[in-house]
């Protein structure tokens, strides 16, 4: 896969967000002479916005270049861009879904995603946890993605701390066909499939769907492997249809429905998780004319989690069960609302608003004594935001363009409650209160081409994000280390800016980008106990756990520089380089001082990523490198994850003229990755090298 410049063009299509379309053909003189356009970027402001005008650092990825990559999930392909983590190391091919929050330019990755990320306009943040489920998100089916790291906060609110991505279906438009199947190392199985077909005058179905499935590898290193271990596993599937329906006057609907399910094996007989969602939207559109457009979207989510963990013994060859996170409910209702008009100076203007409600609750066993649990816990609440927003972007003069943004997001959670039985009996009932309040969030930015081939950028923002209801209901146990929830958080909120320029000779583009994160609050599992004992929050902790609790922290920085470079060397090879370096540091923390001067935890100080096209007639080539830096995986410092290079390839070669068969390999020198270590030693590695032949389809 190879990241470009070339932002998504204006015909993808979104649920939830301002949709775009070229003038009225009417309004075009017929000897009007073709003018270059500049690619049109959505996400940062949720309207459609020349590529040129946009003040933030942004990035897309084309659909056609995730169906050429090597990488098997989306947010593998994603890791390509050093901005881009999960809280762990390991894609979501066997990943457990509480790990795979999102963090962008390591603002403080945790289980809960400090980036907000959307299908189609529409949060995929799970309710209850703030992860995100990327097996339920479409491969072949994409028409590219989006990413804004430090900003859209002021066009989303909550959850978009660290930076937005987007994911865009294909539209439902024209009659089409697309068919992909590949299997390869560890008994992996991929297919997935999309028809899209014209039902009658101005209708459209759409069906999508996928089943991707594998008997996995073993996550614990090989010097300490027992024979309780088992490879991580994971099958999931879903189905996806989409009815778009144009009622005349520029006025479209588009429904769509989804059912989603997986099973995943967490690396011993025990221990292992399932999710199921349904989900529907309802998206109406209207291009008013060539000047006013205007989209009004709801939706609705219900969705279901169950996992297991267990205390496997020092030899590895036994496991006791820790916990029965038998049942975890929650539902999201959504509603939003978003107009932009240009006025005759070229002024372009996003107005909106959006409501979203959450509910959930955890219901699980612990204390397993005598082959039983003693303990059952149900702790959850609810959780509502409701925000305004309206940004501007105007030429300030000839050669500079400024955007303005201002949010006001209310907040409330309700709800909150901790019910604890002990063999039956109940022994604690916890009702947490109103916790309630007003978020600001302002951006401005500065865009100044100063010639034909440079071009500088300033902008800032401040943003905020609410504690999921995970973070502040539910305590949780992994291993001999166990981690209290906390109702009083607060709330986290950044003020970021950045600086950068973009130089553009020929076939050369090389950019540079200086940004700075002051972030406040931010939610941490901080460790405040060591066992063996009993100790206060925490309770009784075994020899070799450790007790944390989840807390915030004064003020961390973030800080770094962000290099990117692409070069077409001729019509058939292209290459790019992308690298971060990335200071990200505890500055004060009151309730750990210990902590202050260290680095957040699974943030590396370096990362980057290079990448290579060839083309040739029927045949196109495309290896690419990933290095990331070492990292710790504690708060404390003390347990280092080394550094990691990672080789992947893709080879494809096209077989008649609808039909193409293809190669992937991730991690070819099959280089130790690891992404987890604990204080008694044990260390959790990524994927080995993946090998997978496929065949792909299409009308």
């Amino acid at each position: 896969m190879v990241m470009t410049k070339n932002r998504c063009m204006a015909g993808l299509a979104m649920v939830g967000v301002a949709m775009f379309s070229a003038a009225n053909a009417a309004d075009v003189p017929a000897d009007a002479t073709p003018v270059p356009l500049s690619p049109v970027f959505v996400t940062a402001t949720r309207a459609p916005e020349a590529d040129d005008y946009v003040p933030f650092s942004h990035e897309s990825v084309s659909g056609a270049d995730l169906r050429a990559g090597p990488n098997v999930t989306i947010d593998g392909a994603l890791r390509l861009i050093p901005g881009f983590s999960l809280f762990r190391r390991t894609d979501s091919l066997v990943a457990n879904p509480t790990a795979q929050g999102v963090s962008l330019r390591g603002l403080g990755p945790s289980g809960a995603s400090r980036s907000l990320v959307l299908l189609d306009g529409i949060p995929l943040n799970d309710p209850f946890g703030g992860w995100v489920l990327w097996s339920k998100v479409p491969r072949e089916s994409l028409a590219g993605i989006e990413v804004v790291p430090g900003a859209g906060g002021t066009a989303w609110g909550n959850a978009a701390l660290g930076g937005v991505i987007q994911l865009f279906t294909e539209p439902v438009r024209g009659s089409r066909e697309r068919v992909a199947a590949r299997a390869g190392s560890f008994g992996t199985t991929d297919f997935e499939a999309q028809v899209t077909e014209p039902v009658s005058s101005g209708a459209a179905l759409q069906l999508l769907g996928r089943y991707l499935a594998t008997n996995g590898f073993y996550t614990v290193a090989p010097e300490r492997r027992g024979s309780i271990d088992t490879p991580a596993s994971s099958r999931s599937r879903w189905l996806t249809g989409r009815w778009e329906q144009a009622f005349g006057g520029g006025v479209k609907g588009t429904l769509t429905v989804r059912r989603f399910g997986e099973r995943r094996g967490n690396g011993t007989p025990y221990q292992e998780n399932a999710s199921d969602e349904s989900f529907a939207s309802l998206a109406i559109s209207d291009q008013v004319n060539s000047k006013l457009r205007w989209t009004a979207t709801a939706y609705a989510q219900q969705q279901g989690f169950s996992s297991t963990f267990s205390s496997v013994n020092a030899t590895r060859t036994a496991e006791t069960p820790a916990s029965n996170q038998f049942s975890v409910p929650s539902t999201a209702l959504g509603f939003a609302w978003v107009g932009e008009w240009t006025d005759a100076s070229d002024a372009r203007t996003s107005v909106g608003l959006d409501v979203r409600d959450v509910r959930g609750e955890t219901r699980e066993d612990s204390a397993y004594v005598n082959n039983l649990f003693t303990r059952r816990r149900f702790a959850g609440g609810r959780q509502t935001t409701a925000g305004v927003f309206v940004v501007q972007s105007r030429a300030l003069t000839e050669h500079v363009r400024a955007s303005f943004g201002l949010r006001a997001d209310g907040y409330e959670d309700t709800d909150g409650h901790r019910r604890d039985w002990l063999n039956g009996t109940i022994v604690g009932d916890q009702n947490f209160g109103t916790h309630d309040g007003i978020a600001l969030s302002p951006s401005a930015g500065l865009v100044w081409p100063v010639n034909s081939f440079l071009r500088f950028h300033v902008s800032g923002q401040h943003a905020f994000r609410r504690p999921t209801l995970n973070e502040l209901y539910r305590p949780f146990r992994v291993g001999n280390v166990i981690t209290e929830s906390n109702p009083n958080l607060r709330t986290e909120t950044v003020t970021s800016g950045e600086v950068g320029a973009t130089v553009t000779r020929g076939s050369l583009e090389v950019g540079v980008t200086a940004f700075r994160n002051d972030l406040r609050d931010s939610v941490a599992n901080v460790t405040i106990a060591r066992g063996p004992g009993t100790f206060p929050i925490i309770g009784f902790i075994p020899a070799g756990g450790e007790g944390r609790q989840r807390l915030n922290l004064d003020r961390a920085t973030v800080q770094g520089v962000a290099f990117s470079g692409s070069w077409k060397w001729s019509a058939e090879v292209s290459s790019n380089l992308q690298f971060l370096i990335n200071d990200a540091t505890v500055t004060r923390a009151t309730v750990a001082p210990a902590l202050e001067g260290l680095r957040l935890a699974q943030v590396p100080r370096n990362s980057a990523s290079a990448g290579l096209t060839w083309i040739r007639g029927v045949v196109s080539v495309a290896p690419q490198v990933r290095f990331m830096g070492q990292q710790f995986e504690d708060d404390l410092n003390t347990l280092r994850l080394a550094a990691a290079t990672v080789v992947d390839l893709s080879m494809t070669m096209r077989v008649g003229g609808n039909a193409e068969v293809f190669f992937n390999g991730e991690n070819l020198a099959n280089h130790r990755i690891e992404t987890g270590r604990s204080s008694d030693g044990i260390v959790n590695i990524g994927t080995p090298r993946l090998l997978l032949i496929g065949v792909r389809l299409w009308r």
